[in-house]
């Protein structure tokens, strides 16, 4: 490209799922009801386990952070969605993109990682369970999440920087609904080999290296299961893992899905739209996972509930009382 059609940018366009007015407020409210509803499922886990003294264990512990991870990942891309689709406009500032950028690297990485520690976590606590408390001791997963925030900051922040170097032509519109990091790439003029050697390289390394651990990390549970003897040890050894192996499914088979249809259908909107799944739908889906095949879990969210329906109308009785009072006076 020649140097005389680069500019010096100040916004991107996200052009989002739909040019359609009448499709806006749809869109919106299913957004809006998704964000709310991954937002308060994954805080009420997290609630959960900072309440119930039986949930303070390494499993509980990295499902807490995962439960973080996911409030801050959906938070990096729909709010600003949902403010464009209230204010009707589709600009994002070339700051906000990079920081948006920034963030989902982050947030995706530190989503591979724990749900990585956590394999680990069920693989000691199945095929070394005599060992499991000694093992998984509260300094070692501390340095297991500590590790895995750092390695995620740095790999975003060198990913980031090295976008900061690229120039951009004319055509500034992102057929997203964020900032995609391959969709900004795409977008620029100048030379991006050294971009798509390190992307390509950071999703090879982290990206196929937590998946390889998880991928080791089952099959020596699933021959560790195979060598228990009833069938009611073989179910128990199973339960204590299959919430995580759903989320886990869920997450790199949609992923995985988003890569191979854009790859098959060369559609960029498709992409968009296949994104939503692992960016929104698997955040929303995970406390919903965890809860309905967790039997600690149920027992607190039945409490709690059962705690709420109790205390709402004591509330309500005693705020009517306070009137009356006030009204007499």
């Amino acid at each position: 490209m020649v140097p005389g059609n680069n500019t010096q940018i100040s916004e991107f366009i996200l052009l989002g799922f739909s040019k359609e007015p009448e499709l806006q407020p749809l869109i919106f409210g299913l957004f809006l009801s998704m964000y709310l509803i991954t937002v308060f499922g994954n805080l009420l886990i997290i609630l959960a386990i900072i309440s119930d003294s039986h949930l303070h264990t390494p499993m509980y512990f990295f499902l807490s952070n995962l439960s973080f991870v996911d409030i801050c990942f959906i938070s990096t891309t729909v709010p600003k969605m949902l403010l464009n689709i209230i204010t009707q406009t589709k600009v994002i500032t070339y700051e906000d993109c990079l920081t948006q950028m920034y963030f989902f690297l982050l947030f995706v990485q530190l989503d591979n990682f724990l749900l990585t520690v956590m394999s680990y976590d069920r693989l000691i606590a199945i095929c070394h369970p005599l060992h499991y408390t000694v093992i998984m001791n509260p300094v070692l997963c501390g340095l297991l999440v500590l590790i895995s925030w750092l390695i995620g900051a740095l790999n975003s922040l060198l990913q980031s920087l090295l976008a900061l170097r690229l120039s951009f032509c004319t055509i500034l519109e992102i057929p997203h609904f964020f900032c995609e990091f391959k969709e900004v790439i795409q977008l620029a003029c100048s030379n991006t080999f050294l971009n798509n050697v390190m992307m390509y390289f950071a999703v090879g390394l982290f990206g196929g290296g937590p998946f390889t651990g998880i991928c080791y990390s089952y099959s020596k549970i699933v021959f560790s299961i195979h060598g228990i003897s009833s069938a009611q040890g073989k179910y128990k050894a199973f339960s204590t893992c299959a919430s995580h192996l759903s989320v886990v499914s869920l997450f790199y088979c949609t992923g995985l899905g988003v890569y191979l249809s854009s790859a098959a259908t060369h559609s960029s909107h498709s992409s968009a739209t296949a994104s939503v799944m692992y960016t929104v739908v698997t955040p929303m889906l995970n406390p919903f996972i965890y809860s309905l095949r967790n039997k600690d879990l149920k027992r607190f969210l039945r409490r709690f509930f059962r705690m709420a329906a109790i205390k709402g109308p004591i509330v309500l009785g005693l705020r009517k009382c306070q009137l009356l009072q006030h009204s007499k006076h």
